[in-house]
């Protein structure tokens, strides 16, 4: 059956999806779910098949932050990083990468930083904490792999500007996952974190 182009209905997921970018970027709202739910009602708009997929609102996102935050973004995604990669060198034993809105560069005010630990247990992860001496607070994060999901432990770190959310993945649930794609938005190591700050700084001293 040829399906039915609808104005509306296109108008409306436009709609959702911009004021979700907005409510993200100000807000501090980072789930995309609720996000998309709140606009949605804003707008009053019932038809759920009017929600934008979740890359659509990540493209508004990058739109708004390009046209009302681009200095202010540029300046918090480089802090963000920096302090990344300084917890993954901390915690390098454990091959860290992150993930999230700091490594995709849409990371709201007010963000935190997402990042996975490969251990066998989460016990190895907070002796090593607890040896560090770091200040910790225990946490569950779910994932999904095509309809299977599973949660796994976690721990956030309360580190400078901006919390660190730790998911801790034993090597089995770590395979499980979806590998990185070329542009690295899925995750990166710490290695590449270090190359997007070294290519971001290039960038910046060819455009002066």
């Amino acid at each position: 059956m040829t399906k039915v182009f609808d104005p509306k209905r296109r108008h409306d997921r436009e709609m959702i999806a911009h004021l979700a970018a907005k409510l993200m970027a100000e807000d501090a709202i980072e789930d995309f779910s609720k996000a998309k739910n709140k606009a949605a009602r804003q707008l009053k708009v019932s038809d759920t098949h009017c929600l934008p997929s979740n890359l659509e609102v990540e493209l508004a996102l990058r739109q708004y932050h390009k046209i009302y935050q681009q200095e202010e973004q540029q300046d918090r995604i480089k802090a963000l990083r920096l302090q990344a990669v300084r917890i993954m060198k901390l915690l390098e034993i454990f091959e860290p990468r992150l993930t999230g809105p700091v490594l995709s560069g849409t990371a709201a005010r007010h963000a935190a930083i997402d990042m996975l630990l490969i251990a066998d247990s989460d016990k190895d992860v907070e002796l090593f904490l607890l040896a560090k001496r770091l200040a910790y607070g225990r946490t569950e994060r779910r994932f999904c792999v095509g309809d299977t999901c599973f949660k796994v432990p976690g721990f956030t770190l309360e580190d400078e500007s901006a919390s660190v959310e730790i998911a801790v993945l034993t090597p089995a649930q770590w395979r499980a996952l979806p590998r990185s794609t070329a542009d690295g938005k899925t995750w990166a190591k710490l290695k590449q974190v270090e190359c997007l700050l070294v290519q971001e700084k290039t960038e910046n001293l060819n455009n002066v």
